[in-house]
């Protein structure tokens, strides 16, 4: 249940003359009390209960690797071209974003100059953004996957030319 369909209910609560709602779905708990005395005082309280089949769809896309990596570059090995390069690897499952917001410019481009702690790309997990930062200093060579795609863990993202 996204925002604007939670604003919509509310809308509808408070309309409806109803005092309290209570809704539940597969992840998230709703209940929504409106004011007795016909005021426009309301209280919403969302509960977001963690439910292991949400996240079974993503990881049956692609299986998730089961040896543990660090969230640290690693070199990539693929081709002797790309010896000299690190790959920046998703430290998380979830949707890769380029941009801050479909609004905004991306966070890197081909060509871009990058240092430790610059932010790179945005993860979604669970309608939460992450922040991905780059733990190298270096130039953006290829950026290795499409905006809005999912990703895995210790998928390769970037490669960055360190020299």
């Amino acid at each position: 249940m996204d925002l604007k369909e939670i604003q919509n209910l509310i809308k509808f609560v408070a309309k409806s003359g109803a005092s309290e709602v209570k809704l539940e779905m597969d992840d998230v708990k709703i209940t929504i009390k409106t004011g007795t005395e016909g005021s426009a005082a309301e209280t919403t309280y969302i509960q977001h209960v963690p439910v292991a089949p949400a996240v079974a769809p993503q990881q049956v896309q692609q299986p998730a690797q089961e040896v543990p990596a660090p969230p640290a570059p690693a070199p990539e090995n693929p081709s002797s071209d790309n010896d000299k390069y690190i790959t920046i690897k998703s430290p998380i499952i979830g949707t890769f974003y380029r941009k801050p917001s479909p609004d905004k410019a991306a966070f890197v481009e081909v060509g871009s100059t990058i240092k430790q702690g610059d932010v790179l790309c945005v993860i979604e997990a669970m309608k939460l953004f992450n922040e991905i930062e780059s733990e190298v200093s270096g130039k953006i060579v290829k950026v290795l996957v499409d905006d809005s795609s999912p990703v895995e863990f210790d998928q390769p993202l970037f490669l960055v030319d360190p020299s």
